[in-house]
């Protein structure tokens, strides 16, 4: 089975002074999150969507999929956790205890305030992940990275030519990243907050899937402002 697990469990503080959550803002006449389960839903190779977020929220989720016309047989609402990676861990159990799992089980974990992906990138995450187990959505680094430990005098310049920015999705085997999260101690968990950067360091290979500039993360009001603009351009 391939899985989509959407994360909208953040709280959104960079955007300022907003009566809810960032994904539930609108983009266009939409919401955030409404978009980019939209994408998912395209996919005919994707069986069921996750969407993770806070508790309280979960009967607006609901309500909102259901307004919007979303496919209520493929789309469940799950409660999100505190950090990502437990949020992503609450996707995987609800698998576990409503569907059980079988081996070659896969799961796309993608930010809800990523609204423009396309199917490229679904697809190549996919056939990426059934392959190697592991990926993640990146795209080259165009700025010169500038790296400082204290925040005060430059530690290092790597070549940029290595350098990546890292988008969503990533994407995983489902048994490897359970078994991953359950031999983590308590201060692991609380020090490898990003699931791929975890499976790095713990000696697992996570492979590149080549993303696009235009896949943003709307953070703050001006982010928005730029979506809105592309939202607008494509009508």
């Amino acid at each position: 089975m391939i899985y989509a697990e959407i994360l909208a469990g953040g709280k959104g503080t960079r955007m300022g002074n907003t009566e809810m959550p960032k994904q539930f803002l609108l983009l266009g006449n939409k919401p955030i999150f409404i978009h980019t389960v939209e994408q998912f839903l395209l996919n005919r190779r994707v069986d069921k969507i996750l969407i993770c977020c806070p508790e309280q929220w979960m009967a607006y989720t609901r309500d909102t999929l259901k307004k919007y016309h979303a496919d209520m047989e493929r789309v469940f609402v799950v409660k999100g956790g505190t950090t990502r990676n437990e949020t992503i861990l609450n996707g995987c159990t609800f698998i576990e205890k409503n569907f059980g799992l079988n081996n070659d089980d896969i799961i796309l974990t993608h930010d809800a305030v990523r609204p423009f992906i396309n199917q490229r990138i679904i697809d190549d995450n996919i056939d990426g992940t059934l392959k190697y187990g592991a990926v993640d959505t990146v795209v080259e680094a165009f700025d010169t990275i500038v790296h400082s430990a204290d925040g005060e005098v430059i530690t290092n310049i790597p070549v940029r030519s290595e350098m990546y920015q890292g988008q969503t999705p990533q994407s995983f085997n489902i048994k490897l990243l359970m078994s991953f999260f359950n031999s983590l101690t308590n201060e692991e968990k609380e020090i490898l907050t990003d699931a791929c950067k975890a499976l790095v360091i713990k000696g697992n290979d996570v492979h590149l899937v080549k993303g696009e500039v235009y896949n943003m993360k709307i953070t703050t009001q001006h982010d928005l402002k730029v979506a809105n603009g592309l939202v607008e351009g494509d009508k």
